[in-house]
């Protein structure tokens, strides 16, 4: 089916398997009554929940949990968080503001594009291992053919991040899973390759912990999608507490400019 057929098939009628509400009546949230059986559920369980369709174990939620609250820093100064202080601090609303900061996220270097393919490189390396394929030639393939995401970072060798990631997910007894496992093992290959600037990072191993779960590509990226959201509120409301026009402000002289030189204007 396809073309007019197609659109005529769904026309008039949403046609789903995620849900649906009755007015004054009940709410299906994928096949489950919403009140009756997550009226005391975790957040995170129903939202985990809504992605995959699929139950998690407690231990699991808390891990997820964690990837979220370890990364949320409420320093105006990174990308995202600037989005929402610099909304605060012209009197946006908040909705607006961290819409915004929240969108911005999506970056393609150290934000949800970023995440993405990590879980798709540790995906691809779990495949080719398990095909006999062996992982350091794996690897050296990657990296002449593409970018490696999920190690390295621009701003410091190590990230301050992992540590307290990694003692989550082995208090939680989820720390010998064979992407984290793998994801560590790529790590130590690219040391012994000399590429000392392709540390894991914060997306490397989220990604490994993720597919240990059974996440999809499409499933983790949209498990990230509030992962900075936490910090986004404090940055908002400081900057609406200052003098409007005064978060970050630039004196003319503070801009490089090597364009053309200062020239009259011509009628």
């Amino acid at each position: 089916m396809k073309g007019p057929e197609l659109l005529a098939f769904h026309a008039g009628v949403l046609r789903t398997r995620m849900g649906a509400f009755w007015p004054g009546k009940r709410a299906v949230f994928r096949g489950h009554d919403l009140h009756q059986d997550f009226r005391n559920a975790d957040w995170m369980e129903l939202y985990i929940f809504g992605i995959t369709g699929r139950r998690f174990t407690p231990q699991q939620i808390k891990m997820l949990h964690g990837i979220w609250v370890i990364t949320s820093y409420p320093d105006t100064r990174l990308w995202n968080n600037r989005v929402a202080g610099l909304a605060g601090n012209v009197r946006s609303s908040p909705t607006l503001g961290l819409t915004a900061a929240l969108s911005v996220s999506e970056a393609t270097i150290y934000g949800g594009g970023a995440g993405l393919r990590a879980i798709d490189f540790i995906l691809r390396a779990g495949e080719a291992v398990a095909a006999g394929q062996e992982l350091r030639a794996f690897i050296c393939h990657e990296l002449e053919t593409r970018y490696l995401y999920g190690y390295g970072r621009p701003i410091h060798k190590n990230d301050e991040r992992l540590p307290w990631l990694a003692g989550v997910a082995r208090e939680q007894g989820l720390g010998e899973g064979k992407h984290f496992k793998l994801a560590l093992e790529v790590e130590r290959i690219l040391l012994e390759l000399g590429r000392e600037g392709l540390r894991i990072n914060y997306a490397g191993m989220t990604a490994g912990l993720g597919a240990d779960l059974g996440l999809s590509r499409r499933e983790f990226q949209l498990f990230r999608v509030p992962l900075f959201s936490a910090g986004m509120p404090p940055c908002w409301e400081e900057a609406a507490d200052k003098p409007e026009g005064t978060l970050f402000p630039t004196p003319c002289n503070g801009v490089v400019y090597e364009g053309v030189e200062k020239r009259p204007w011509r009628k």
